[in-house]
């Protein structure tokens, strides 16, 4: 087993390997727009699962994420091969091409932060004209008794409850 370190410091490394690779030397249009977000090795460094992200060609364009792991897929032995020659470990790590999900969470995140703001708005703006249900401040004046017009006491430190 490898030091955890030593871990992050090959996934980093083959995280650069893959992206320049993938950005220089493999010619497949399918993976012009791959960006390699995140890699994680295992502890005995024989496995590296490398997270990537599509963009699309424009703004309102859905990337085409089954067209992209088809070319990670059939790069894969190519891009295995650099990533040996440049990170000189014994063993070169498998390569484990996964969808990265947290740009699609954050954007749905964003959406229900959007709706939540939507929402406090709408009750601000219905709290403006709102008024209270009873008195408008039951705690401040000393209450009566209505049967023995004596004061009420509303408490003490221990919430007992006397009458004056």
């Amino acid at each position: 087993m490898a030091d955890p370190a030593r871990a992050r410091k090959l996934a980093k490394r083959i995280s650069q390997i893959v992206a320049t690779a993938i950005e220089h030397e493999v010619r497949d249009p399918r993976l012009d727009l791959v960006t390699i977000t995140d890699t994680k090795v295992t502890a005995d460094l024989h496995d590296a699962t490398l997270y990537y992200t599509v963009l699309g060609e424009r703004v309102d364009v859905e990337p085409d994420y089954q067209a992209a792991a088809m070319a990670l897929e059939k790069a894969k032995g190519a891009l295995r091969t650099r990533v040996g020659a440049g990170t000189g470990v014994r063993f070169t790590p498998t390569l484990t091409f996964v969808a990265d999900t947290v740009p699609d969470t954050a954007r749905h995140m964003e959406e229900l932060l959007a709706r939540t703001r939507e929402r406090d708005a709408e009750i601000a703006r219905a709290a403006v004209q709102a008024t209270p249900a009873g008195e408008a401040d039951p705690y401040r004046a000393p209450r009566v008794n209505p049967e023995d017009g004596a004061e009420v006491d509303l408490g003490d430190d221990n919430g007992a409850f006397s009458r004056g």
